[in-house]
């Protein structure tokens, strides 16, 4: 089981509003995300567009309802743009996050993504050339110093249809940058997605996790998705990812793994669905029940 002392349990506010797709929950606020989240039994939370941006007013929500920020998506451009363009935003980022008291920063590399484009996702993902993998690394390092120094933790959120998808490339990534700067943000959903063994990438960089996505998916829409060439937009719209307890995916190992390596920080629930068809505060409380019957958390 893992140790409550160390876990926290928290939800992402993507299965009310699609920051991507903002047609998806448009008619779920902020006050009902927040509110249906403490209501199933959560206290963490990642954020979401529809967020107040000042600090003050988001933590007094908040704290109202006895939750927290413990991360917050920043998109990387270090292949495909300047440096010091993306440094600038990512210290803005992690000023509010530092301000909102969480730990860590997720970072997603979206130079050459086809992730929030119409290209089918399994067909017209960019491959790195040894030049970007300079690039990507070199400025992760970078990154990752600069939130070290601010006592923020850099995590990297392997992504669908991203540079950084496949367990080759999460090798590549974590061989070329430094463990005292950066580390993995483990999401199980992407891994399974591309039919990479989440577990065996879970065992491997366990003590370089520092965020945790528990994310799970439906088989047939991914064959759908698949055999109909279709974006990771439309897989997503047609019911790809789904909570924890409702896909095909077992968590009690990945729990086990975790517990056994003293795992210390946030495991998150994240399932991009449409709302109207996945109704968010009942998919919540049924992620949470299944994480109580499984983790004991």
């Amino acid at each position: 089981m893992l140790d409550k002392n160390k876990m926290k349990l928290g939800i992402a506010p993507i299965g009310w509003t699609n920051d991507d797709m903002p047609d998806l929950g448009a008619e779920n606020t902020f006050q009902q995300c927040v509110s249906e989240m403490a209501l199933a039994g959560f206290t963490g939370c990642e954020v979401g567009n529809k967020y107040p941006k000042d600090p003050d007013v988001l933590k007094k929500a908040l704290d109202l309802r006895g939750m927290q920020i413990c991360n917050a998506w920043f998109s990387t451009f270090l292949t495909t743009a300047p440096y010091e363009e993306t440094e600038k935003g990512f210290i803005e980022h992690i000023t509010f996050l530092k301000k909102m008291g969480a730990k860590v920063v997720g970072v997603s590399e979206q130079g050459h993504s086809i992730q929030g484009t119409d290209l089918p996702i399994f067909e017209k993902k960019y491959v790195m050339n040894d030049a970007e993998w300079e690039l990507l690394t070199t400025g992760l390092n970078k990154l990752g110093k600069v939130a070290k120094d601010m006592g923020i933790a850099l995590t990297f959120h392997h992504h669908m249809g991203t540079v950084v998808q496949t367990a080759a490339e999460i090798d590549r990534m974590m061989e070329n940058t430094d463990p005292e700067l950066f580390s993995l943000l483990f999401d199980s959903g992407h891994l399974a997605y591309c039919g990479e063994d989440y577990m065996a990438v879970l065992r491997k960089y366990v003590n370089r996790i520092k965020h945790v996505h528990l994310k799970d998916i439906r088989p047939d829409v991914i064959a759908k998705v698949k055999a109909e060439h279709l974006s990771f937009l439309q897989g997503v719209r047609l019911g790809t990812f789904t909570v924890p307890g409702d896909g095909a995916i077992d968590f009690g190992p990945i729990f086990d793994v975790l517990a056994e390596n003293g795992y210390e920080g946030y495991v998150l629930v994240e399932a991009e669905q449409d709302p109207a068809i996945a109704n968010p505060l009942e998919y919540a409380i049924k992620a949470r029940k299944y994480i109580a019957e499984k983790a004991g958390l």
